[in-house]
C-alpha cells in the first residue's frame, strides 16, 4: 500500500488542478471524511495507549513548547528574511500560531507513529489556542485577533475527539472481531485523505498555478523546520521512535484552516495566502515523510499504534 500511496496522491492533486469540479464540490465533506479516518484509528487504540501517553507529561509539555514557541518564532524569522510586508507577515505569523491540525493524525497514523499521542496533543494545542494565538500574533505582528474557543472546541470534539472515543469504545466491545475491518481499514483511509489533499487542491487552484515562489519556499521551509523540530525534541527527551515521529508530525503540520479563517476575517485578504499554500503543502510533505518513514522499519516503542 504504501508504495502506492503516493502515486496515487499525487495523480489525485493533478486531477484536481485539471478538473477542479470533480472535488470542488465535496468541501462540505471534509470533517466526515476525517471524522471516519479518526474512527479507524481508534478502532486501532486501547485505553492502555493513551494511559502510556497520560505518564509521559514531559512528552506533551515539551510538545506544546515546541507547537507555541518555535513555530511562530520561525514564521515570523523567516517572513522577515524574506523580507514579506505586513499582510504576508501576518499570514506566516498565523500559521505558526496555530494548534496542530487534524490532518496530522491521520498522517501519524499513516507514519506509523504514536497516534495516542497525537490526539492528545492536537486536543491540547486546540484547548490552548484561543487564548495563545491571539497572543503570539499580537507579539510577533502587531495585531490583534480573537480566535473563536466555543467553535474551534468543537471542531475537535467532533472531528478528532468522539470520533476516536468511539472507535476505542467498538474495539474494547467486539475485540478481535474487528480484526476483518482493521485489515481493509488502511486502504480507506489513504483514499479518503488523498481525496481530502485534492478537494484542497481544487478549492486553492488559482493560489497553486499562480505559484508565488518566494513564498511558497518560505511555507516549505516552515514547515521542514517544524517536522525537523518536533523529531529533535523527542531524540532530546530520549523517547522511542514512534513518539518521535508523532512530535515531528504534530508541530510541523498546522490548523492552516484556521490561519486562513483568522486571516480573512481581522486582516487584508493576501494575509490568508501563507495558510492556503501551507494547507496544500503540509499534506504533500506529510504523504512523503509517512511514506518513508513506512518503508524502514516499524518504531520499536510499545505505545506506537499503526
Amino acid at each position: 500500500m504504501h508504495r502506492v500511496f503516493l502515486p496515487i496522491a499525487l495523480l489525485g492533486s493533478l486531477l484536481a488542478l485539471w478538473q477542479p469540479d470533480l472535488f470542488a464540490w465535496a468541501r462540505g465533506y471534509i470533517a466526515w471524511l476525517l471524522g471516519l479516518i479518526m474512527f479507524g484509528m481508534g478502532m486501532t487504540l486501547t485505553g492502555r495507549d493513551f494511559a502510556a501517553v497520560v505518564r509521559m507529561p514531559v512528552v506533551v509539555a515539551a510538545g506544546l513548547a515546541a507547537q507555541f514557541v518555535f513555530m511562530p518564532f520561525a514564521a515570523f524569522a523567516l517572513a522577515a528574511i524574506f523580507g514579506f510586508d505586513t499582510a504576508l507577515l501576518v499570514g506566516m505569523v498565523l500559521v505558526g500560531s496555530s494548534p496542530g491540525g487534524t490532518a496530522s493524525n491521520v498522517i501519524a497514523y499513516l507514519a506509523g507513529a504514536n497516534v495516542a499521542l497525537s490526539v492528545t496533543l492536537t486536543a491540547c494545542a486546540t484547548l490552548l489556542a484561543p487564548l495563545v494565538t491571539p497572543a503570539l500574533v499580537q507579539l510577533y505582528a502587531g495585531a490583534v485577533v480573537e480566535v473563536p474557543l466555543w467553535p474551534m472546541v468543537a471542531s475537535v470534539a467532533r472531528i478528532v475527539l468522539l470520533p476516536v472515543l468511539f472507535g476505542v469504545i467498538l474495539r474494547r466491545v467486539f475485540g478481535r472481531g474487528l480484526d476483518p475491518l482493521l485489515r481493509i481499514f488502511p486502504w480507506v483511509a489513504m483514499f479518503a485523505i488523498v481525496f481530502v489533499i485534492a478537494i484542497i487542491m481544487a478549492l486553492n487552484r488559482r493560489v497553486v498555478l499562480d505559484f508565488p515562489l518566494l513564498l511558497m519556499l518560505a511555507v516549505c521551509l516552515h514547515n521542514l523546520l517544524g517536522l525537523v523540530a518536533g523529531y529533535l525534541t523527542g531524540r532530546l527527551l530520549r523517547v522511542g521512535e514512534g513518539e518521535r515521529r508523532a512530535l515531528a508530525i504534530e508541530v510541523g503540520m498546522q490548523n492552516s484552516g484556521l490561519a486562513v479563517a483568522l486571516a480573512t476575517q481581522f486582516f487584508a485578504p493576501l494575509s490568508a495566502l501563507p495558510g492556503a499554500l501551507f494547507s496544500l503543502w503540509h499534506n504533500v510533505s506529510g504523504i512523503l515523510l509517512a511514506n518513508w518513514w513506512r518503508q524502514r522499519a516499524e518504531p520499536g516503542s510499545a505505545a506506537s499504534s499503526g
